[in-house]
């Protein structure tokens, strides 16, 4: 029993590792898709900034692993990403 228990516990604290900000997450995303399509791929981003309508938003550390993306009337218009595997 204790064994299932801690075989438990492991598995969830490495779940709780795993990102969804990765390469193969962000080759789902595509032109088009809304804030919200996107969140539900790579997660919550970390930081937004609206500017003249668009809204641009970058998940993860800018000067490290990145994915930026700017929205349009809600809606992808441009990609960029460094440092995914």
């Amino acid at each position: 029993m204790k064994v299932k228990i801690a075989l438990c516990l492991l598995t969830a604290l490495a779940l709780t590792g795993c990102s969804k900000l990765n390469k193969e997450n962000y080759d789902k995303l595509e032109m088009g898709m809304s804030q919200n399509e996107v969140s539900s791929v790579i997660g919550a981003a970390d930081n937004c900034a609206k500017t003249l309508g668009t809204t641009s938003c970058i998940w993860g550390n800018e000067d490290a692993k990145h994915v930026k993306i700017v929205f349009m009337g809600d809606k992808a218009v441009t990609f960029s990403y460094d440092g995914l595997q």
